[in-house]
């Protein structure tokens, strides 16, 4: 009898350790990158410092959406510049950019009023810069 209990206890201290073996070697999940959202950009570092509003895009020259959406940017009368992270590496590291397109707009101030993550419409840029 007193066997027998040992080797149950045996067999499931075995199937235990097996158990957590198995779970440390599933591979973890893919990490997504973790946005955020610029509070403040020193205006004097960009282009146009005097204008009430400046649309900044971040980009990258190997990005597919990058394009379109300077597209979109281009197509309103607003003072604008785009920053590759290929020419200015610094900035997009200043500025923690995890992620491209990130576009945001800026206040005079340096404050940021929105910022934009990935594609991004025509009037969802109108709406933000106070309409068409």
């Amino acid at each position: 009898m007193l066997l027998r209990i040992g080797l149950l206890v045996a067999l499931t201290v075995v199937a235990v350790l097996v158990a957590l073996i198995l779970q440390r070697r599933r591979p973890e999940p893919p990490s997504s990158p973790s946005y955020r959202s610029i509070a403040e950009i020193d205006r004097s570092e960009f282009a146009h410092p005097d204008e009430p509003l400046l649309v900044v895009m971040f980009g990258s020259t190997t990005c597919r959406t990058c394009p379109l959406v300077w597209d979109v940017i281009e197509s309103l009368d607003v003072p604008a510049e785009r920053v590759d992270v290929e020419d200015d590496p610094q900035r997009h590291q200043r500025y923690r950019i995890d992620g491209v397109p990130t576009t945001v707009v800026v206040e005079r101030t340096g404050v940021v009023r929105t910022t934009f993550f990935g594609p991004l419409s025509r009037a969802q840029l109108e709406e933000t810069l106070g309409g068409p």
